[in-house]
């Protein structure tokens, strides 16, 4: 007879905790002990026991859980199970649950070591392996959201979604209380501005109070200036469409009286200092109506000059590409009439708007880690060390995906309301944004240095991004940075991705070997990414460094990536004209007759704009449940290595959070987006 101690977790979550009575079984290699033992697990709690057990039960394999209800089944989040066998120097066996118990179907928990498939010591964990996946592939379907885009959740609603990919119950109902707060304060506005006139660009004042940051304040006051204009493409909402110059764009083209201007662009290209911002994307696409009112879309093209203090600063703009059918469009300087240079830099901002929104937001995230989030429940089960790496940054996804699409992108959805490109404009733009999703899109190394932004001091998110891929990768090799001990010696330095990459595959020929984590990698390219594998993404893993950059990607996208794109939001759309969802007026051709009527018809009416303030706060806000990156409480690996490569992986954060905090105190406009503890551990709004 031996005894054994069971602790028993629940979750800390509203309704956590259950009303029914909860059956144990303890499975080891020698035999299987029903205890007797029937709880009412209490939410946030963890509940101790005794229980003697006649027969030795070998080396534990399994916890097994049944909960019973008579008329109601009251759901239990389980977040774990330790056991602690018969002696006094045995060390706990740790059993992760962290999911709802819900039924009264019999759930087996395995011990929490990660294994590979075929290094089961028993059968029994391969056969829990194929019964975990089958189960979740019913669970978890794919869907056709829209032809030519990636594949998402099969779930209209959220309420279609299982059970474990929903919000819990706080995050629901801040969610859904902050829609609510938003729509009353949008209401409040529109009854404040009633009788009020609207011809003026202060006039916006009228609605800039209630939620907002102090940043939204510096833009209201300083938006209209070059240099904040500038300097949003380096580190604002959107720093993904700038690009150093290679040649004069061939689109630019320069009517004669211009030669100066020929000429300054000439020496700026030559010396390097010479950028460029191309919507280009956005030709074409077909505009909004509202209300019956049509909206306006612009591909524009800004040339911007590199001051050497750091200053970005625009130099020409052209609103409209050139067309065979019209007249040479015109170019907008910063020395012409003040109204026509400030049209159109809003005409800039409002473009960059549309493709953050869709491209860089939407499809290079959200979608982005959709695609991971299902894939990871289809093809890797929860003994898998991938499993356990990538479950904390998909936490949420599917539900804020699910929502978006049933309340922001939708048929009358919150685009259609108030954006230039709803009413289908964004589908095609986003179809059209698929062809430049490719894999070095998505991994900053490559991005960056394709966009010529490397070794820039004032492009803060550059830097910032690729200190956060180096601490997530820790790929020494690749970056050229290998740190070494007192002696000299190489530091076996290898944390987080590499660091439980290595605990696993010790070689290339395990990498390729690994049935499950090759089907994961085609699910993600072939299915769900749409044959993504001529933009780049691999359709097979054949090394240890093909699967770190792969799951560098992943961490990085869930993680830094839509920090950076999301976080921005609050900070530079609050001050609507800086960043207008739509324009109401079609672009000006001329400069002469910009007034600023034109400008204040161009811009969103009060409705449109309330809106903007709204949805804009309402996802660009610190969410009250925000778990940092790298600090999920979860315990999914057991192993004192993988738990150690966390906990390293959490300091090089710290490191880098003192870093960044040390570098903003000497900038005159800090950039906080990637500093690692206001980075979400996962895409959750």
């Amino acid at each position: 007879m031996g005894r054994y101690r069971i602790g028993v977790a629940t979750g800390a979550w509203l309704f956590s905790g259950s009303h029914n009575r909860v059956q144990l079984w303890l499975v080891g290699a020698r035999g299987e002990a029903r205890l007797e033992l029937r709880l009412r697990p209490v939410r946030g709690q963890e509940e101790e026991f005794e229980r003697d057990v006649p027969k030795d039960l070998g080396p534990l394999q399994f916890v097994k859980l049944r909960k019973h209800h008579s008329l109601v089944d009251d759901a239990w989040f389980c977040d774990c199970i330790t056991v602690r066998g018969p002696g006094a120097c045995e060390e706990a066996t740790f059993f992760p649950c962290y999911r709802w118990v819900q039924g009264q179907d019999v759930l087996s928990l395995p011990e929490g070591t990660a294994r590979l498939a075929g290094e089961n010591a028993s059968d029994v964990f391969q056969k829990h392996r194929e019964k975990e996946l089958k189960e979740r592939r019913r669970l978890y379907c794919w869907a056709t959201w829209k032809e030519g885009l990636p594949r998402t959740i099969a779930a209209e609603r959220q309420d279609d979604l299982p059970p474990n990919s929903r919000f819990h119950e706080e995050k629901r109902l801040d969610f859904e209380w902050a829609l609510k707060a938003g729509a009353l304060e949008t209401v409040l506005k529109r009854v404040y501005t009633l009788l009020s006139s609207w011809s003026r660009l202060e006039d916006f004042d009228q609605i800039f109070w209630g939620q907002k940051s102090d940043l939204a304040e510096r833009v209201h006051h300083c938006w209209r200036d070059d240099e904040l204009f500038g300097y949003q493409f380096l580190n604002g909402a959107n720093p993904m469409v700038l690009r150093r110059s290679a040649s004069l764009p061939s689109r630019l083209v320069l009517p004669s009286g211009t030669e100066a201007l020929g000429a300054q662009l000439e020496r700026e290209l030559q010396s390097g200092s010479l950028f460029e911002a191309d919507f280009s994307l956005l030709d074409g696409i077909p505009a909004n109506v509202i209300r019956g009112e049509k909206q306006y879309l612009a591909a524009p093209l800004v040339m911007l000059q590199m001051r050497p203090e750091g200053k970005l600063l625009p130099v020409v703009i052209q609103i409209q590409p050139p067309s065979p059918s019209c007249p040479a469009p015109p170019l907008f300087l910063p020395s012409d009439p003040p109204l026509a240079w400030l049209l159109a830099k809003i005409w800039v901002r409002n473009s960059d708007f549309q493709l953050h929104q869709l491209q860089y937001h939407l499809l290079n995230t959200h979608l982005v880690a959709e695609v991971i989030a299902v894939a990871t429940m289809r093809c890797l089960p929860g003994l898998h060390p991938v499993f356990k790496l990538l479950i904390p940054h998909i936490r949420y996804t599917l539900e804020i995906n699910t929502r978006a699409r049933s309340q922001l992108i939708s048929e009358g959805g919150i685009f259609d309301k108030a954006v230039s490109t709803g009413g289908g404009g964004h589908v095609h733009l986003l179809r059209r944004a698929m062809a430049q999703l490719t894999y070095s899109s998505l991994c900053p190394p490559d991005d960056l240095a394709a966009r010529g932004l490397l070794g820039i001091p004032s492009a803060l998110y550059a830097h910032d991004a690729l200190r956060l891929w180096e601490i997530i990768a820790r790929v020494w090799k690749e970056l050229g940075n290998v740190p070494q001990d007192n002696a000299g010696k190489t530091c076996p330095h290898k944390q987080y991705v590499q660091g439980i990459v290595r605990l696993f595959y010790h070689r290339d020929d395990v990498v390729r070997g690994d049935p499950e984590l090759q089907a994961w990698c085609r699910e993600i390219t072939e299915v769900g990414l749409c044959q993504a594998q001529d933009r780049g993404f691999p359709a097979s893993f054949q090394s240890q460094s093909q699967l770190c950059r792969f799951l560098t990607m992943c961490v990085f996208t869930c993680t830094a990536q839509h920090g950076a794109i999301n976080q921005g939001q609050l900070d530079w759309y609050a001050w609507v004209p800086n960043a207008p969802c739509t324009m109401r007026m079609p672009p000006p051709t001329t400069k002469e007759d910009v007034k600023m009527a034109t400008v204040m018809g161009s811009l969103p009416d009060i409705r449109q704009a309330c809106l903007q303030m709204t949805i804009t706060w309402h996802l660009g806000r610190r969410q009250p449940d925000m778990v940092p990156l790298g600090h999920h409480k979860e315990k999914y690996f057991s192993s004192p290595k993988a738990k150690a490569v966390l906990s390293q992986f959490q300091t090089d954060l710290e490191n880098l959070e003192r870093e960044i905090t040390a570098r903003n105190a000497q900038v005159d406009l800090p950039y906080d987006y990637l500093r690692p503890s206001r980075i979400e551990n996962s895409v959750t709004i």
